[in-house]
């Protein structure tokens, strides 16, 4: 991703390296992490988020941010609980489906380079959810779309962990992670995402970490005017989704207007059919935020709400 001028100090990293346990939390036996007393929710609804740059991380004037961290204020995800939060994310590739099974802490991963040394001292060290990650394979699996690989090693990439450092700052929710095949299409990854739809049932957060446009080459300066190209795809991506056109959706490539400039390549577009696909068939999108950074990168963030 581009860099910005952006004034940090290290206090900046310092805030989100250390969180303290709150008066309304419990520690668990298995990390000795605090989780919230809150009863987890029935069922969730899943979401898309443009997690846009890592600076998102320290840049207090990329709008996308303060959305992050209005997440729990507003309650985007409802007033529960999640039991744990899956995150499909456009980092992580692998030629087929994996799960990062993690006990204990995640470590966080800096893929990225050139940017800020503070943002290589910021921290995300939120449990891992080993039981789930493996129900996740079984389910897959199940599904047909084994083999599963289990991933004993991997923490979380700056698709899970910048977006999450704001959203749920204590960093006491189990994280864990399925990755995506770029070698697949859009429907591959909707029914991937069919297949994970008994997790939100039993509470556990589906988000899809990409972006609704992602063309590295093509960005401008903090500020720029939004390309033509970049104005139609994510307009179009917004009616359809809005109108219910999975099938547009999945067959973005050949139905979207500059599909190819908007996405060169489709990592940061497979997570939304994942979440999409794990809402269900009748399920309602909502445009949740909406912004533009850097010329022609959309920060366009999505809730899929399943059918009644």
């Amino acid at each position: 991703m581009g860099q910005r001028q952006t004034k940090v100090t290290n206090q900046d990293a310092a805030r989100h390296a250390t969180r303290h346990p709150r008066g309304d939390q419990e520690e668990t036996e298995a990390t000795g992490r605090r989780r919230p007393l809150t009863t987890p929710a029935a069922a969730m609804d899943t979401f898309f988020l443009s997690h846009g740059s890592p600076m998102v991380s320290i840049d207090e004037t990329i709008p996308a941010r303060k959305f992050f961290q209005s997440w729990l204020p507003a309650a985007v995800a409802g007033p529960g609980t999640p039991r744990a939060i899956l995150v499909v994310s456009a980092h992580w590739e692998t030629a087929t489906p994996a799960v990062n099974v993690i006990r204990g802490n995640n470590d966080t991963i800096y893929d990225f380079g050139g940017f800020p040394r503070p943002m290589y001292q910021l921290k995300y060290p939120a449990p891992g959810a080993p039981d789930l990650a493996k129900k996740t394979k079984e389910l897959l699996e199940q599904a047909g779309f084994g083999p599963v690989k289990e991933d004993h090693t991997r923490g979380l990439d700056h698709g899970a962990w910048v977006p999450l450092m704001f959203m749920y700052p204590e960093a006491n929710i189990p994280v864990y992670q399925l990755s995506v095949q770029t070698h697949r299409d859009g429907t591959y990854h909707h029914n991937l995402g069919k297949a994970l739809a008994p997790l939100r049932e039993e509470g556990v957060l589906v988000l899809g970490s990409g972006s609704a446009t992602h063309n590295l080459r093509k960005m401008g300066p903090s500020g720029s005017p939004v390309p033509k190209w970049a104005s139609d795809f994510d307009t179009w991506l917004k009616d359809s989704l809005l109108d219910g056109r999975h099938e547009d959706v999945n067959r973005y490539e050949e139905k979207a207007p500059s599909a190819k400039v908007a996405h060169p390549s489709p990592e940061h577009f497979y997570p939304l059919h994942v979440a999409l696909g794990a809402a269900g068939a009748q399920c309602k999108a909502e445009l949740v935020h909406h912004s533009w950074d850097e010329g022609s990168l959309s920060y366009a963030s999505y809730r899929f709400t399943p059918e009644n």
